[in-house]
């Protein structure tokens, strides 16, 4: 049960190429991959844990081999995500930038097919967002942990601006109205 067949370090060692792996496959499937799983995405997170477990514990099932691969992986992420943190070219790497969707009406085809996103999940961060048509949109982008943020215009083309709603204070004598 807490005998090792291998090395402790073999099992970090192990850990951490695994590790490395499978971050780089998952980065190169793309952006919208790993914000919006679908269940075909869920399944393959399911099977990739499932084959890499043997090249981690080299066949090894005892609690002292899962404890060390454990607390490797737990230990490569939180470094990760203090390098990223601290040095923004390794996080341009790793996570990668935020591209620009729309903008001002205008739909980036190529962006979109670069980046694997249909136009039903456009519309869909659309439809989100509260808005009917892409005239209404400022701009949409795609964001490095796969989701889309619109912003809306403050008038859409083609739409007479809304009337003025009336003020509201929230307290009598306050400046600013909420």
């Amino acid at each position: 049960m807490w005998n090792l067949s291998a090395p402790w370090w073999e099992f970090v060692l192990r850990a951490l190429i695994v590790y490395g792996a499978v971050l780089i496959l998952l980065r190169l499937s793309g952006k919208r991959q790993i914000g919006q799983l679908t269940p075909f995405d869920l399944v393959l997170l399911l099977v990739i844990s499932n084959a890499v477990q043997n090249a981690m514990n080299g066949g090894d099932n005892s609690v002292g081999a899962g404890l060390i691969l454990a607390v490797t992986l737990v230990g490569a992420n939180a470094m990760m995500g203090i390098l990223t943190w601290r040095f923004r070219k390794l996080e341009l790497l790793v996570e990668g930038r935020p591209q620009v969707l729309i903008h001002d009406g205008k739909v980036y085809r190529d962006v979109m097919q670069q980046q694997h996103i249909s136009f039903e999940d456009l519309n869909k961060a659309l439809r989100h967002a509260g808005c009917d048509s892409v005239r209404q949109v400022h701009f949409a982008i795609l964001e490095t942990d796969g989701t889309v943020s619109v912003k809306r215009r403050e008038h859409p083309q083609g739409e007479a601006p809304a009337p003025a709603a009336p003020t509201i204070w929230s307290h009598p004598g306050m400046d600013e109205p909420v």
